[in-house]
This record gives C-alpha cells, sequence and structure tokens, in this order.
C-alpha cells in the first residue's frame, strides 16, 4: 500500500493563506507540484507520494487565483488514484483551488464520490463499534486510527480493507465534508448532483448517520439547496395565487422572508412588510456579529394536504403537486420571530415574482388543497 493509516498530512497549509500573487508565472511551481504528485503516483512510491502532497500543499498556499484555478480539475482527477488517508488531504486542496476561480463542476465528480466513500466509511465503523461493545467513540483529534483498526476488525465479520476503509472514513469525514462544501456552494454542480441522483444518495447517507463528532447539517442544507425553481404559492385568506421562482434558497426562515417581502412588500397581500435590511440579510448581506437583526413571521406555511411546512427546514420540503412545488400561505396561530439571515451565509439567495394568477387560476388551484391541520395535530 501506497500509505498507512497514520499517514495524514496537515492539511492547514492548502486553507489557510490568502492569494499574494495576483498572475501566474509562465513557469508555474504549482503546475510542476502537480506533475510530481502525479509522477508519485504512477511509480507508486508512498513515501515520494507524502513528500509531493506537502510540497503541493506548501505551494498552494502562496499560490494566486489563476494558478490556483488551473490545477483544480487535474487535481481533482488524480483523487480516485491516491489511497484514502491522503486522499481526503488532497481533496481539501481541490476545495481550496474550487475557492480561489476553478471550475467547479469539473472538480466535483471525485469529490462527491470521495465524501460517499467517506460516509459509507463512518457508517460502517458506527456499526461495528455497537458490535465490539459500543462505548465512547474515537476521536481523530486525540487517537490513534491504528487501535480503531484492530478494534473492529474480524476475520468473520469485517476484514482487514473494510476495516481500513471504516477508518478512513471516519477519521477523514471532516476534510471530504469541507470539500464538498466548497463544489456544492455553486448552483451548477447542485443542479447538475440533483439530477444525476447524487445528492440523493448523499443525503440518504448523511440521514443515516446519527454521532456527534461530525456535524453534517449545513452541508445537508447546502445539498438540499434549489436553485431555478418554481413555486407556486396559494394565499387561502384572499384566494389569490402567485408564481415565484426561487434561487439559492436553503431554509425556509429565509423563504418565509422573501415571500413577505415579494408579495405583501410589493402590494398583493395584506401585512406588515419586512424590514428592508432583515430582506437584505435573506438575499446576500453577511451577517454582523455585532448586531442583530429579528425577522418577523407573516404566514403560516402549509402544504397543500394540509401539513405543515416548518420554518426550521427547507424549501425541498415542499410537495410537488402536478410538476410544480405548491405552498398554501394561512394566517399565523401565533407570533414567530426569528434571527434575520441565511443558514448558508457563502451563497445568495432570490426569490423572484414571475406572474399573479388569474382569479379562476387561483380559484381552481386552491379548491384542490385540503384545510390546514389544526395546531394539535401540527404539534403532534
Amino acid at each position: 500500500m501506497v500509505s498507512d493509516l497514520n499517514s495524514t498530512p496537515d492539511p492547514r497549509s492548502a486553507y489557510a493563506y490568502p492569494s499574494v500573487r495576483q498572475e501566474p508565472t509562465l513557469a508555474s511551481p504549482l503546475a510542476d507540484a502537480l506533475a510530481d504528485l502525479e509522477a508519485a503516483l504512477e511509480a507508486a512510491d508512498g513515501e515520494r507520494l507524502s513528500t509531493a502532497l506537502q510540497q503541493f500543499g506548501s505551494r498552494l498556499g502562496p499560490a494566486g487565483p489563476q494558478e490556483s484555478a488551473a490545477v483544480g480539475p487535474a487535481l481533482a482527477a488524480l483523487l480516485p488514484a491516491v489511497p484514502p488517508f491522503p486522499r481526503a488531504h488532497l481533496a481539501m486542496m481541490v476545495g481550496a483551488c474550487v475557492e480561489r476561480g476553478a471550475d467547479p463542476a469539473a472538480c466535483a465528480g471525485p469529490v462527491l464520490a470521495g465524501l460517499r466513500g467517506a460516509l459509507s466509511g463512518a457508517l460502517l465503523l458506527l456499526d461495528r463499534w455497537k458490535e465490539t461493545g459500543g462505548g465512547p467513540l474515537p476521536d481523530p483529534d486525540e487517537e490513534s486510527p491504528a487501535q480503531a483498526h484492530q478494534r473492529i476488525e474480524d476475520r468473520e465479520q469485517l476484514d482487514e480493507w473494510n476495516a481500513h476503509r471504516a477508518v478512513a472514513g471516519w477519521w477523514t469525514l471532516h476534510l471530504w465534508q469541507m470539500a464538498s462544501f466548497a463544489v456544492y456552494s455553486h448552483a451548477a454542480v447542485r443542479t447538475s448532483a440533483r439530477a444525476s441522483g447524487v445528492t440523493d444518495v448523499l443525503l440518504e447517507l448523511v440521514d443515516r448517520y446519527s454521532a456527534e463528532q461530525h456535524d453534517l447539517k449545513g452541508l445537508a442544507y447546502l445539498a438540499r439547496t434549489l436553485d431555478d425553481e418554481p413555486l407556486l404559492v396559494l394565499d387561502r385568506p384572499t384566494g389569490t395565487g402567485y408564481l415565484l421562482r426561487m434561487d439559492g434558497l436553503a431554509d425556509n426562515f429565509q423563504l418565509h422572508t422573501l415571500l413577505a417581502d415579494q408579495l405583501i412588500g410589493g402590494g398583493h397581500l395584506p401585512g406588515v412588510a419586512p424590514d428592508p435590511e432583515v430582506v437584505a440579510l435573506s438575499r446576500t448581506e453577511q451577517v454582523d456579529g455585532h448586531r442583530r437583526l429579528i425577522a418577523q413571521g407573516s404566514f403560516n406555511l402549509v402544504a397543500p394536504d394540509g401539513s405543515w411546512i416548518w420554518n426550521e427546514g427547507t424549501p425541498g420540503d415542499i410537495p410537488v403537486v402536478d410538476g410544480i412545488r405548491t405552498l398554501v400561505l394561512d394566517p399565523q396561530p401565533y407570533e414567530r420571530s426569528w434571527s434575520a439571515g441565511r443558514f448558508i451565509q457563502e451563497i445568495p439567495g432570490d426569490l423572484r415574482l414571475e406572474r399573479v394568477l388569474t382569479p379562476s387560476e387561483a380559484a381552481t388551484a386552491l379548491a384542490g388543497v385540503a384545510p390546514a391541520q389544526p395546531s394539535e395535530q401540527a404539534f403532534r
């Protein structure tokens, strides 16, 4: 094997430093380091690979955005050939290249495949840990992966290769999480991964993960973020309907604020429009840690079957009816408020009103929805 369980190059040099060079040189040091990586992999030389990884990381830190962007896809293409532990650190470097402008779509495939492998491995470790007595799970920051490997390996239950896969997944999942966040931050990747079924597979694995050592909520919300997605909104009290389009919306608090801005602020529905600063935080502005703005609820979000759509969820919770996500607005059963902002600060959000339904269109659509469930049912 090219790597052993303790082969974990320090990834910090790949992510920690801003660019100090604005233009690439004709003879790119980063391109030379990439060539060294390729040669080490071709030679299947573990010591040479470790040296090449460290050299690439040290050169990526001070590299300029154009130089970093240029090597990103080629670096991502190397991932499947790299052994599990160094592969995760290399994925972090791919993520750094994407953050500096590398084509995210060209980098995403190997990164998301690596995330799937790490999640599968981590789940395997969790299962074997329970089977071998349970107790506190291994701390990747404090404990040796070799000890965990020794505990879970069993010739009859789990062979050496799968034990290695489980330990590598557990010890490197946080690195794959960060690399995947970098590529999933781009709408083109989210759209492609959703259409191909990759996102569904990853979210199924995330939903099965229950340990506290890795917080996957942010990545799950990002993967579920909807882009260029039509939304039919029916307001029950006024009998009106609206066709809108969502872009980069990751959470329903964000959607709620933008609905109030478009429909109340736009003069289509009665009520108090949200503060412009609150709206800006749901679109593009960053939250100021020294100043807390409060958003006020305006509606109760309800599915066409009468069940509640919770603000704590995502727009993906809104069901698709006749090919379009359909949301019903009811009066609030009680006052709601929350801290203004976006759950995923790294991506902007938008909600656009495309047209107001005619009275007959709205009446027909509303005739097909169920009454809202009473609050006691919603709180079961």
